[in-house]
């Protein structure tokens, strides 16, 4: 009988199956899709991330980030990181370094998706075949977190996000984040002359209409050679608990508030390191109190934000509020960069 599954193949979903195979654990990763998987993403790694996926032995290349940038049309702000420089990498590119160590570490990935889960006591029916535990890292739409009745209610407010790249030398070592009353357009450095342009807002506009709210950053690109966009959404997913039985959701699996705050990857390995462990010991329940001490800061302010800035007045002031106080700023951008 294997120790764990792993459902679902995205960074998170290997990162678990690495931790799993250093704890000694016999895992096996299910997966569909085949190749670098793509997604919809800011593709900023905070410098946590960075310290976590090199003890996992994975540096996967990119561009140093210094920090995050908030800009309006009159207004700027921005934050160094303390703890060292983040990074900012192609989704594709830490896809390729994870798949590529999880083969090394002679991790099995099964081009299949988890169908069925039962719960047996002392052990789980995955698909027919028995497991100890299985773990669900399966994204934002989870299959399995409705599998095991973990689903929460949809979300009020639906916020969506598009991602395209542009070929242009990056003009910052900062992940910029340009604020309009539609959305906020990240801009991130991912490798020489080129840029990945995440858009975010709560309407399903076409991405060259939601990069119209940003004219100092249309102008910037305009010309560009572009790649075709990926969507996602809507963002915010709720999960009732992380653990059913044997049953341990990670990453965007686990629930998601936004992508505003920027720290996805950082959390998600904090949560995949944590599952394993409560795995190793035998006591899933663990898990539950672990997510939350690691999530707390990320949802209170991610949260706070997108109160704060619902109403337009507020988001047309959020840039010029940040740069009059810019130990406020450095200090919220530094909490999130930490590790959890």
């Amino acid at each position: 009988m294997r120790d764990l599954v792993v459902a679902g193949g995205g960074p998170i979903g290997l990162a678990t199956a690495l931790y799993a195979a250093r704890a000694g654990l016999d895992v096996v990763v299910r997966e569909p899709r085949t190749g670098p998987i793509d997604k919809a993403c800011g593709e900023g790694l905070m410098p946590a991330a960075v310290a976590d996926l090199d003890r996992l032995g994975v540096c996967p290349e990119g561009r140093p980030i210094a920090g995050i940038r908030y800009l309006d049309d009159r207004h700027e702000a921005h934050a160094r990181f303390r703890a060292g420089p983040g990074r900012g990498v192609r989704r594709t590119t830490l896809h390729a370094a994870l798949s590529a160590a999880v083969a090394d570490a002679g991790v099995a990935v099964q081009p299949v998706a988890v169908g069925s889960v039962e719960q047996r006591g002392d052990h789980l029916l995955v698909d027919g075949e028995p497991a100890r535990y299985l773990v669900a890292a399966d994204g934002l739409h989870s299959s399995v977190r409705r599998l095991v009745g973990l689903e929460g209610r949809p979300a009020v407010r639906r916020r969506f996000g598009l991602r395209r790249h542009f070929e242009v030398e990056p003009w910052s070592d900062f992940v910029d984040v340009h604020w309009a009353a539609t959305g906020e357009a990240y801009v991130t450095p991912v490798a020489p002359r080129l840029v990945g342009v995440a858009l975010l807002g709560s309407a399903k506009l076409g991405f060259e209409e939601a990069l119209g709210a940003h004219p100092r950053l249309r102008e910037r690109l305009e010309g560009a050679a572009r790649s075709r966009v990926r969507g996602a959404g809507p963002l915010r997913q709720r999960s009732t608990r992380r653990v059913a039985g044997r049953v341990l959701l990670v990453g965007d699996a686990a629930g998601y508030v936004d992508a505003l705050t920027g720290e996805g990857i950082a959390l998600g390995l904090g949560q995949a390191r944590a599952a394993v462990d409560a795995v190793r010991a035998g006591t899933p329940e663990r898990y539950e109190q672990a997510w939350r001490r690691m999530g707390w800061r990320h949802d209170l302010m991610t949260h706070g934000l997108l109160v704060a800035t619902r109403p337009a007045v507020l988001r047309r002031r959020i840039v010029h509020a940040a740069a009059g106080v810019p130990w406020v700023f450095s200090v919220a951008v530094n909490e999130l960069a930490r590790a959890s």
